[in-house]
């Protein structure tokens, strides 16, 4: 008997050894290369054929790693290329991951009124939290901080514009009459200013901004304020994840409070954001806006059988004095703006609106929300001032959100095997 246990034993042993590295195959079905997307799988399913191991890294089928990172939800993510209707083999292997230069990055800033920014190594984004809320000031969409550089730059930005020596010497010129030395150099700081990196020249004030959603009750805007608190999920070195919560709002005889997840991944111009509401009685309405502004009121673009909808903006023409505008106004370029849908909303519009400074209203996506069912949906920008990307056109900008609206209706198939 003790023979047999043996034999059973080795013979376990040889067909199951534990796996070194386990086969990773991307599937494209599309007839399009997928070669600027995160691949993404359940962790679990990995250390499940690694032998449990929590501790491992990702390469391509030559055997060069790629980044990699563990998200907040338990994912895997890594870069991917993949050929039109083909695939392509990655290998998770048991060992320590290198240190990967990070391509996101986010933060609160509490020195500028609790904006949350973010960005990665094409775009920028901010919203703005409880201290603007407090001010009286009125701006609750996402905000577009145009890049034309790779490099990160949110961080510089901030620091450079709340330079304290810098504004104390603004003031100082102020007090004894020197406005305009005081105006000069504040536009040697100002994010404003395109100092080589991009520039912030979009205009949000109190409307949706660059794809903010909103419940829609009676063909109206419930614009949701500032968000109150907020969580960082995820913060690379390929994606970066916060949490928004928004206070309790009677909306149409309900309490409802809202939450939002926004993720960014490298190499993308859009964000995936998941809005969720509590305290909704009843099935209501959703309306994803993006404001049209008077300088360029009929350059939008809705396709829902296509699922996406943009705007070519212009930028804001009374940023700066006008001492400085002929000149400033020069580096606004055009600024692309646009939403993807996963799924086909009940309809999209343009609605006029009154009372919106600088602006005639939104293009609105409509879809229907419950208290238990969120809604997930991408919103994000492209600037023709930006050589690094190919983005020089409406046309372009349109291309890109077809093509990524075609990608995220279908998804790369993951499957995984010792």
């Amino acid at each position: 008997m003790k023979y047999i246990v043996l034999i059973f034993t080795f013979f376990n042993f040889l067909i199951l050894p534990a796996a070194d590295r386990v086969a990773i195959t991307v599937t494209n079905s599309l007839p399009i290369p997928r070669a600027t997307e995160l691949a993404e799988v359940d962790v679990s399913l990995i250390q499940d054929k690694l032998d449990g191991t929590s501790t491992f890294f990702i390469t391509d089928a030559d055997g060069k790693e790629v980044p990699s990172q563990l998200t907040y939800d338990g994912k895997l993510i890594f870069p991917v290329g993949v050929p039109a209707k083909g695939k392509a083999i990655y290998y998770a292997k048991k060992g320590q991951p290198a240190t990967y230069e990070a391509k996101v990055f986010g933060r609160q800033f509490p020195e500028r009124v609790d904006d949350m920014a973010w960005e990665n190594d094409r775009v920028a984004f901010r919203c703005y939290g409880p201290a603007l809320q407090r001010s009286g000031e009125r701006a609750w969409g996402y905000d577009v901080w145009n890049k034309r550089t790779s490099r990160l730059i949110v961080e510089k930005r901030y620091a450079n514009e709340l330079d304290p020596d810098i504004q104390r010497a603004i003031q100082k010129l102020r007090s004894i009459g020197q406005g305009d030395m005081a105006d000069d150099l504040y536009n040697v700081i100002s994010y404003h200013v395109d100092h080589g990196d991009g520039m912030d020249c979009y205009k949000v004030g109190s409307t949706l901004g660059c794809g903010t959603a909103a419940l829609y009750v009676n063909e109206k805007i419930m614009y949701p304020r500032c968000y109150t608190s907020y969580e960082i999920l995820d913060r690379g070195p390929l994606r970066f994840t916060v949490k928004l919560s928004y206070g309790t709002e009677n909306i149409d005889g309900m309490a409802v409070f809202e939450t939002r997840i926004i993720s960014l991944d490298a190499g993308s111009h859009l964000n995936k954001a998941i809005v969720s509401y509590s305290g909704l009685t009843r099935p209501s309405s959703l309306a994803v806006g993006i404001v049209v502004h008077n300088e360029n009121p009929n350059a939008y673009v809705q396709n829902n059988a296509g699922g996406y909808m943009c705007y070519e903006d212009l930028g804001d023409p009374n940023q700066y004095k006008e001492k400085y505008r002929a000149k400033q106004n020069q580096d606004f370029g055009h600024i692309y703006v646009g939403t993807v849908f996963p799924q086909t909303m009940n309809e999209m519009k343009y609605q006029a609106e009154n009372g919106l400074p600088g602006a005639y209203g939104h293009i609105l996506a409509i879809s229907s929300v419950t208290d238990t069912t969120p809604f997930t949906y991408y919103f994000g920008s492209a600037w023709d001032r930006n050589e690094e990307t190919s983005i020089f056109s409406l046309t372009d900008w349109e291309a890109y959100l077809n093509t990524f609206a075609l990608q995220v209706r279908n998804p790369l198939k993951i499957t995984i095997k010792a």
